[in-house]
């Protein structure tokens, strides 16, 4: 069975994503919006079609269906989607102007996407869409040593633009654990973390300024490069984790940090439960420690990255905390020496500390490789992103293991231990129907118990398809109306990524 995001509630049934508009239609489906306007739906695509491809040139509209698959849902696998009427591979802002005006004047959905690696379904095609894929768009337009920032277009990756700036000594924090492969328009669209973001913070605490492609095909620029400034309402907060709802991001100036030091310490701590780790994980906070990456990965992952590297990572505990220190000396000697301690006092099985870089990456890589390991096992995977206050962390790991154990759901978990940030991934066998039921249950489960226990259901894929449940569950109505009166004013048809985070 095939897939489908239920009319009414977004759940997942069996085919194209698609949910209700106030006028009981489904967003993005072209017939509903052709009836609506009394147009002939296959008339206005074949004239949209004709339009975009004289005005954007050979190459960048793309309708072969074996050329367009690539490009119709993310990484999400347990999320829905459509079929596009064509991808539109922009080069620069005009092509998103031009292409997002005449999808304006046709009322029809316009879904921008990066490089396609989100979790939670936000850039997958909604029946008879422009797909526009913005990866073309790779350009660094500056980097500024003086001013300490960098102007780049939404298609650079994140490890390019990270290399980019460690040429002129300098350093750009959030690091998914997708930055070889992800770009900064689709880091901004999420509001991404990664390793780093306990210390130094996420994409929006980055992002300065940004152009945008409005609903009607105009051109804006929101914030400024100085440090300061509070001239009107933050359009850039508010553009950052919007999952191009609001608007298409064509240019994206985000802040700089100095370099890091070259050789910052590791402490590493083997634990029995996970429950354990999470009450490690709060002495470390409650003492004021801020280690500069502090994640967990549990047994599972390390099974599961042996398998596929030949890691020799071990595998006799049930979860691993890395804590990782870029203090200067003798500072730095300091907080791995209190890491440690509260590993001890807090359960540790086994306890050690590393300056050696080689040893340290190993350790990381495991953490940066969970994704793909898991996905060799051959199983289907749902993935979570829930987040909680840091004093209940050791009660959701807990609640966790209990729920897969209860629903008999395979769960492996990785986490971004220090700001909350949990990942359980559930394993389900391919054409397992009751497992698949199982799963859902324990998906939606572990939703509410992290609502429940004051946290939220995304700290940083974002809501995609999968979360709107979950959203609705935290934000309630009267937030939601809130959501939905700013998306009625900048998107007044719904044609950007309808059906989509609000």
């Amino acid at each position: 069975m095939t897939e489908r995001a239920s009319e009414t509630t977004g759940e997942l049934i069996d085919g194209t994503a698609v949910v209700v508009e106030p006028e009981g239609r489904p967003f993005g489906d072209s017939t509903a919006r052709a009836e609506l306007d009394g147009a002939d739906p296959d008339a206005t695509g074949r004239a949209l079609l004709a339009e975009l491809s004289a005005g954007l040139g050979a190459g960048s509209v793309l309708t072969d269906p074996d050329t367009v698959r690539p490009y119709v849902h993310d990484e999400a696998e347990w999320a829905g989607y459509g079929t596009p009427l064509c991808v539109v591979r922009a080069r620069s802002t005009a092509d998103v102007a031009a292409t997002v005006a005449a999808c304006a004047r046709a009322r029809v959905p316009v879904v921008p996407r990066g490089a396609g690696t989100g979790l939670s379904g936000g850039a997958n095609a909604v029946d008879g869409c422009v797909l526009l894929s913005l990866e073309r768009m790779t350009a660094i337009r500056e980097i500024s040593p003086g001013e300490r920032l960098a102007v780049v277009e939404p298609g650079v990756v994140n490890d390019d633009l990270r290399a980019a700036c460690a040429e002129r000594g300098l350093w750009y924090p959030p690091d998914p654990a997708s930055a070889p492969w992800s770009t900064i328009g689709g880091n901004v669209a999420t509001n991404a973390g990664g390793l780093c973001c306990v210390k130094y913070g996420v994409t929006r605490d980055y992002v300065l300024a940004l152009e945008v492609v409005t609903a009607t095909g105009e051109v804006v620029r929101v914030g400024r490069r100085t440090a300061k400034g509070v001239v009107g309402y933050d359009l850039v907060g508010l553009l950052v984790g919007s999952e191009g709802t609001l608007g298409v991001i064509t240019e994206i100036t985000v802040k700089l940090r100095p370099a890091r030091p070259a050789a910052p310490r590791t402490v590493v701590g083997f634990f029995d439960s996970l429950a354990d780790c999470g009450a490690a994980v709060a002495a470390v906070t409650e003492q004021g420690l801020q280690p500069a990456v502090f994640e967990l990965v549990d047994r599972e992952v390390l099974g599961a990255v042996n398998a596929w590297r030949n890691a020799g990572l071990p595998e006799n505990a049930a979860a691993l905390l890395l804590a990782q220190t870029d203090l200067p000396e003798p500072a730095a000697q300091a907080e791995a020496d209190a890491i440690l301690a509260a590993f001890d006092e807090h359960g540790a099985t086994e306890t050690m500390a590393s300056t050696d870089e080689t040893e340290a990456e190993a350790l990381f890589a495991a953490r940066r490789m969970a994704y793909p390991a898991l996905e060799q096992l051959g199983m289907g995977m749902l993935t979570e992103d829930v987040c909680v206050p840091l004093p209940r962390m050791a009660e959701m790991l807990a609640r966790i293991e209990e729920i897969g154990r209860r629903r008999d759901v395979r769960i492996a978990t990785v986490a971004h231990a220090g700001d909350g940030n949990l990942h359980p991934l559930m394993l389900t066998p391919h054409g397992d129907a009751a497992a698949r039921d199982r799963t859902k249950a324990a998906f939606d489960e572990i939703i509410a118990t992290a609502v429940d226990l004051g946290g939220t259901v995304t700290g940083e894929h974002g809501v995609g398809l999968l979360k709107r449940d979950g959203m609705e569950r935290e934000l309630g109505p009267e937030v939601l109306a809130l959501q939905r009166a700013v998306k009625a004013a900048l998107d007044p048809d719904g044609i950007l990524n309808p059906g989509k985070a609000v």
